[in-house]
């Protein structure tokens, strides 16, 4: 029912250009409305899980994804001040992906232009409305036009969001964020690594065929700190702030030369995912905090589940359907992110020594199992069952 219908969405990062895509392959006439003069990223790494790897796969860019994504080994467990393995859990044989999120958005910026769908930059939305049988949209310059179906992918500041849902302020977690990239020291590290210490914690992977290193460094503190993510921070700060670590970690940020910093923020998932002729998705409908990698994740299981909803059903039906099949999904997967930080960052020693204890004797006895209490993220197949892959 996709076939000819023309969407709109505000957004071009990876959800919205992944649902430009995922529409496109369904017969619409896509757009996409960006605010930004080009559509690139500053340097940050991405985990991609399986569920997310399944719906790029899904939409043909197996091939591409593979030539820009390294293959994780294994996720490793440590201990933040020996640098000692609490428990290493396998994924070589997942298909589980770490990429530079700048290189992601230039695959699906490209396969979004050899689709068919229009990119218009610098159009900087303003005010969304219901309006009729469609949506008015205003940008900043004061053009306002009416579309016929509009997607929001723009964030945590969507305009459709606020429209829905109204106005509700976030509340600090009391965890701050520094992001940084510094050149790998091994290039033949395939591993993510989260060294774990009292309020805090230190998660390092390879990007690009692992000559770059990501790092992502949190920390419990009292004062707030600005949201989103690309705020400049004090490399001196970050140092200090994890200076007890072990002489790998610290050697690492002895390299940092630049570092943004982001206060972590929890806002609610909306109630309203959909009015009668729009839709939100990823961060606009479920922003998740980053302990559990699957902020890009959700959002390309929403752009797929979106797209199949509408490609079968009439929009008055596909719209609730969609959030139907979504919310309580993301839910989950948001409580169990928060669950995760709350394990890193056990402060009491002895409280401490023991969940390190009982990590390492379930991945001496049990690897399988232990790694397998995330199998409801990672074996997640939005593709699976739902008409066939758009490819």
């Amino acid at each position: 029912m996709l076939e000819g219908k023309s969407v709109t969405i505000v957004g071009a990062g990876i959800g919205g250009l992944t649902a430009a895509l995922a529409l496109a392959a369904r017969g619409a006439q896509v757009r996409v409305l960006e605010q930004a003069g080009a559509i690139s990223e500053v340097g940050a790494g991405l985990q991609i899980t399986p569920n997310g790897v399944a719906v790029l796969d899904a939409l043909g860019l197996s091939v591409d994804l593979r030539k820009i994504g390294l293959q994780v080994g294994a996720i490793e467990l440590k201990d933040y001040q020996r640098g000692a393995r609490v428990v290493r859990m396998d994924l070589a044989w997942q298909n589980y992906l770490l990429l530079h999120r700048a290189d992601l958005i230039g695959m699906l910026a490209q396969a979004a232009k050899r689709a068919g769908v229009k990119v218009e930059l610098n159009k900087n939305v303003v005010r969304v409305s219901e309006a009729g049988s469609g949506v008015e949209v205003e940008l900043v310059s004061g053009h306002v036009e009416q579309v016929e179906l509009l997607v929001g992918a723009g964030g945590l500041h969507s305009k459709l969001r606020s429209e829905l849902n109204g106005e509700r302020k976030p509340f600090f977690t009391g965890q701050v964020a520094w992001r940084a990239i510094v050149p790998a020291e091994d290039a033949n590290r395939r591993n993510v690594q989260v060294h774990m210490g009292p309020g805090r914690h230190v998660v390092t992977y390879p990007l690009r065929g692992g000559e770059l290193t990501n790092i992502v460094a949190v920390e419990e503190r009292s004062e707030w700190a600005a949201e989103g993510w690309n705020h400049p921070g004090d490399v001196g700060e970050l140092k200090q702030a994890f200076s007890m670590f072990c002489p790998e970690i610290r050697g690492l940020l002895e390299q940092v030369e630049a570092v943004n910093v982001w206060g972590l923020f929890r806002h609610p998932v909306a109630d309203r995912w959909h009015g009668q002729r729009s839709a939100l998705l990823g961060d606009a409908a479920h922003p998740t905090l980053p302990f559990l990698a699957q902020g890009a994740n959700m959002a390309l299981e929403d752009a797929w589940v979106l797209a199949d909803c509408l490609s079968k059903m009439p929009v008055d039906r596909a719209l609730p359907a969609y959030q139907a099949r979504r919310r309580a999904r993301v839910v989950r997967v948001i409580a169990a992110a928060n669950v995760n930080a709350r394990n890193y960052h056990i402060s009491q020693p002895i409280a401490r020594v023991a969940a390190h204890s009982i990590l390492r004797f379930a991945g001496a006895v049990a690897p399988k199992q232990l790694l397998g209490k995330f199998d409801w993220v990672y074996q997640h197949d939005v593709t699976a069952g739902a008409g066939g892959r758009a490819a």
